[in-house]
């Protein structure tokens, strides 16, 4: 049996059916819909296998649509808007039993060396992700054993996730909380070399965790849940190359949530403090 990052890369292969058209699985999941990390990396991918390689992807914008239903394939079709000398460009349209669910526009830039570099530094210090325990850690202590469905969730999942600041369970633990939380995440397994697949795998699990800013001020993260989110829009720049297989540090804070939407910003670290990605997400919220 496969582990769940080999499965990651086989769900990241898509099928190329045209010049400019490309299948997606979709797996079955319980979820009510398809893992909206899971159509932007996949888009993405399709967008890329379009361009010559030799321009890594630095940015793309994407609007969640419509809810993608799982165990239905995706048709990517790419739009190849312009090939410069410098800069690449594909819009790129997830199509689902004849509906549009999903669009991305990516943005491909040639490296070039810049006049002059500088980042502002994370915003705090945190413990090293090898002295966290895992998320399936947290919750086994706390409740004593892993549900069924959690356990069944911890085997596919592709990232192994730490967060930083204990996992809140009540009311009462949420009291004073700040909208901000962070992570530390990585692959579970190697994800070979080709650069497309990191990129593409590190945009999957942008969408795993940033929402959860937006909810800490209200409800426990692992509590019982009082809210639906769904994301709206999602956005990424990506600064300096990466492997998703290594460790990276998450830092996410809100912003605002308001009329029903909350925005969720992110910034992506290496072990060294590098920013390597930059995230913004708006999500639609409501009471269940």
């Amino acid at each position: 049996m496969t582990n769940p990052a080999e499965r990651l890369v086989d769900l990241l292969d898509l099928e190329q059916i045209e010049v400019n058209i490309f299948r997606g699985r979709s797996p079955q999941e319980s979820l009510q819909r398809v893992f909206g990390g899971q159509v932007a990396g996949q888009a993405l991918v399709a967008a890329g296998r379009t361009t010559d390689g030799e321009r890594p992807v630095h940015s793309l914008h994407a609007y969640f649509l419509r809810p993608g239903r799982p165990g239905v394939p995706i048709v990517y079709q790419v739009e190849r808007v312009r090939d410069g000398r410098t800069f690449t460009t594909r819009r790129v349209t997830a199509v689902q039993q004849g509906r549009t669910i999903f669009n991305l526009t990516a943005s491909f830039h040639k490296p070039e060396e810049g006049p002059f570099e500088h980042q502002l530094p994370p915003a705090r210090e945190v413990p090293d992700p090898q002295s966290l325990p895992t998320v399936t850690e947290e919750i086994r202590k706390h409740l004593g054993s892993l549900p069924e469905q959690l356990e069944r969730m911890a085997r596919r999942q592709p990232f192994d996730i730490r967060y930083v600041d204990r996992l809140r369970w009540n009311a009462d633990e949420i009291q004073g909380a700040e909208p901000r939380s962070a992570v530390w995440m990585r692959a579970v397994g190697p994800l070979g070399d080709d650069p497309l697949v990191h990129t593409c795998a590190l945009t999957y699990a942008s969408d795993m965790t940033l929402l959860d800013a937006v909810r800490i001020p209200v409800e426990p993260l692992w509590g019982p849940r009082n809210f639906d989110l769904a994301s709206l829009d999602h956005a990424m720049w990506f600064h300096r190359p990466f492997r998703a297989d290594e460790w990276f540090l998450y830092d996410q804070e809100s912003p605002i949530a308001t009329g029903g939407r909350g925005l969720a910003r992110g910034r992506i670290y290496d072990v060294r403090g590098r920013l390597l990605v930059s995230v913004v997400q708006e999500g639609l919220f409501r009471s269940l």
